[in-house]
C-alpha cells in the first residue's frame, strides 16, 4: 500500500501527487518550485490569482498537460500553520484523498514534508496521512445489484519525505491499523441483524483472536447458566439464536497484572422486548452492538501493534426479543456477582448484559474498567449526536481515558454519579437493584447501574448512543456507522500508565 522514498524526483512518473500549502505559501518552494518550473511558472500565476488556494481544507486540482510526468498535482490548502493540529491534518487528508479516490486514480504520491509544522513533526504527519486514508476510503458493501465491471480504486501511495523513511514508514502503518480497525468496527455495525447474529459475532471475534494469537474463550448458554449469569441469560430469553460471552486475552507482558478490560455490548438486534420500541425508534437497532464492534476495532489495532500492556476484551452478546419465554418487567433475575435485579424496563437490557460481562472481566483479572454502550437514548437528549456520555468512580483513571479521547479526536463529556443516583439504582422492594429507575437522568442512572457491578475497580463508562452512527457523510467517512471509540480504546491501551491515588 505504502511504499517511502527520500527522493523526490520530478521527472518520476505519477497519475497524481499531493502536495500541501500552508497559507504563508504565496510562493513556489521545493517540489513544487520544481514542477511550477516544468511548467512555465504557472503555478504561480495560479497562487496569485486565487485558483490554487491555500484556504483550509480547499483542494485544487492543476493538469500539467504534459509539462511533466506528474499527471496531476493536487494542492489541500491548510490555512494557517500555526493553527493546524493533528486533528486538524488529519481531516484535510480526509477531504483530500476522498477527492482523489472520487476521480478513479489508483496510484498517486504525497510529499509529506509538505505537511510539517513546528508543532508536528513529520512521524505525525506520516500518522495523520495513513489513519485518514484508510477512514476516508472506506466504502460498506451493500446488497445492491451492481455492474460487472470493476470498481477502480487507490492500490499504491508513494510517500516522498527526506526524513529518516524507517520512522516515516512506521508511522504510516501506525496511522493505517488505527483506520483499519475503525473500519472493521464499522462493517460490522452495519451488517444487518440477519447477518450478524451473537454466533456470527463470536465466530469474528474468533477470527480476530487466532490471526493475532489471542487466548480466546467463547461461553454458550448452558456455561453461563453454571456460571451464573442471570441478567445477560434473562435478555436472551425471548430469542432462538443462542447467547455468547465472547472473551479475548492479550498479554503483553510477563505477568497477567495491571489487565485492562474492555467491556463491549453485543446486543445484535434490540426490539426493546415488552417495553418495545416504536416503529420509528426500532429501525437501526442493528447498531445496538456499537460497544462491542468498538472493542474488537481496538483488539484488531492492539494485535497489529503488540504493545506491552495486558488487555481483557469481554463482550456479552444477544439480540432482545418478544416470545412467550420473553423476560417481563416486573421480574426478578440473579446476575452473575450475586446482586438480584428487578426488571422495570425490559428496553433496559444492554445493563444487563454489561453487568454479567463487567463481574467477568474482573474474574477474569481486570485491574481497570472501560465499558463501552449504545446505551441510551437520554445521551442524545443530554450531549447530541457528536459528543460521547462518560461517567467514572476513579478521577485518575478518567483522565487516561479523556487524554486517549482527546488525542484520538473522539470528544467525551462527563456525566455526574450522585448519591442519590445510586440511591434510585438500589431502590426496590424485592430485589437489590432495579433496571430503571426512570426517564430524568436516563443516561446517568444507566451508568449508576453499573458502577454497581464495577464496585471498587477503577471504572469508565462510555455511552456511544449518540456518536456511534451519523446520518451524513464527513471528510472521514461515508453516512453510517462511523466506529467511535475504536482509536481511543487503542490509545488508551498504548498510552496507559495510571499510578493510583
Amino acid at each position: 500500500m505504502f511504499t517511502v522514498k527520500n527522493e523526490i524526483k520530478v521527472q518520476d512518473t505519477h497519475e497524481a501527487i499531493l502536495i500541501g500549502l500552508y497559507a504563508k505559501n504565496q510562493k513556489t518552494t521545493g517540489l513544487t518550485h520544481e514542477i511550477d518550473t516544468l511548467v512555465d511558472g504557472q503555478i504561480t500565476v495560479l497562487l496569485k490569482e486565487g485558483d490554487i488556494s491555500t484556504k483550509k481544507n480547499n483542494v485544487s486540482k492543476v493538469h500539467t498537460l504534459g509539462k511533466t510526468p506528474i499527471k496531476r498535482v493536487y494542492f489541500l490548502g491548510l490555512g494557517k500553520e500555526d493553527e493546524q493540529s493533528f486533528e486538524s491534518l488529519r481531516e484535510a487528508f480526509g477531504k483530500a484523498v476522498k477527492v482523489i479516490d472520487e476521480a478513479k486514480i489508483e496510484s498517486f504520491a504525497v510529499d509529506v514534508d509538505s505537511f510539517v509544522t513546528e508543532k508536528l513533526a513529520v512521524q505525525d504527519v506520516a500518522h495523520a496521512f495513513g489513519e485518514a486514508f484508510a477512514l476516508s476510503t472506506y466504502k460498506f458493501a451493500d446488497y445492491k445489484q451492481k455492474s460487472n465491471e470493476p470498481e477502480k480504486k487507490i492500490e499504491d501511495v508513494i510517500v516522498y519525505t527526506n526524513d529518516d523513511a524507517d520512522e516515516v514508514e512506521a508511522s504510516l502503518k501506525v496511522g493505517f491499523a488505527y483506520g483499519q480497525g475503525t473500519n472493521s468496527a464499522r462493517t460490522l455495525v452495519n451488517l444487518p441483524g440477519n447477518m450478524l447474529t451473537a454466533t456470527d459475532l463470536a465466530n469474528y471475534a474468533s477470527e480476530i483472536g487466532m490471526k493475532y494469537g489471542f487466548e480466546i474463550e467463547i461461553l454458550d448458554k448452558e456455561e453461563m447458566e453454571k456460571l451464573g449469569m442471570g441478567a445477560l441469560l434473562s435478555v436472551n430469553k425471548g430469542s432462538v439464536e443462542p447467547p455468547k460471552m465472547i472473551v479475548l486475552k492479550y498479554q503483553g507482558t510477563d505477568n497477567w497484572k495491571d489487565v485492562i478490560g474492555l467491556v463491549g455490548k453485543g446486543i445484535t438486534f434490540d426490539t426493546g422486548g415488552y417495553s418495545i420500541k416504536p416503529k420509528d425508534g426500532i429501525v437501526g437497532m442493528k447498531s445496538d452492538m456499537g460497544g462491542a464492534a468498538a472493542v474488537l476495532g481496538a483488539m484488531e489495532i492492539i494485535g497489529q501493534l503488540k504493545p506491552e500492556k495486558n488487555v481483557v476484551a469481554v463482550i456479552p452478546s444477544t439480540d432482545n426479543m418478544i416470545s412467550g419465554d420473553a423476560f417481563k418487567p416486573d421480574d426478578v433475575v440473579t446476575s452473575m456477582n450475586g446482586k438480584t435485579i428487578e426488571i422495570l424496563n425490559t428496553d433496559a437490557e444492554g445493563r444487563l448484559a454489561l453487568a454479567d460481562g463487567i463481574t467477568y472481566a474482573k474474574f477474569h483479572g481486570a485491574s481497570y474498567l472501560v465499558d463501552v454502550a449504545t446505551l441510551t437514548g437520554g445521551v442524545i437528549v443530554a450531549l447530541g449526536n457528536d459528543i460521547t456520555g462518560a461517567m467514572t468512580n476513579n478521577e485518575a483513571f478518567f483522565e487516561e481515558i479523556l487524554e486517549a479521547s482527546l488525542e484520538a479526536g473522539e470528544p467525551i463529556w462527563r456525566l455526574p454519579i450522585t448519591e442519590n443516583h445510586k440511591k434510585r439504582v438500589r431502590k426496590s422492594l424485592v430485589a437489590d437493584l432495579n433496571n430503571s429507575p426512570g426517564r430524568d437522568g436516563h443516561a446517568i442512572f444507566a451508568g449508576t447501574f453499573l458502577g454497581e457491578f464495577a464496585e471498587s475497580t477503577p471504572w469508565v463508562h462510555l455511552d456511544i448512543a449518540g456518536t456511534a452512527t451519523t446520518t451524513t457523510a464527513h471528510n472521514l467517512g461515508p453516512a453510517g456507522a462511523t466506529g467511535v471509540m475504536v482509536r481511543t480504546l487503542a490509545t488508551l491501551v498504548e498510552r496507559f500508565g495510571i499510578t493510583e491515588e
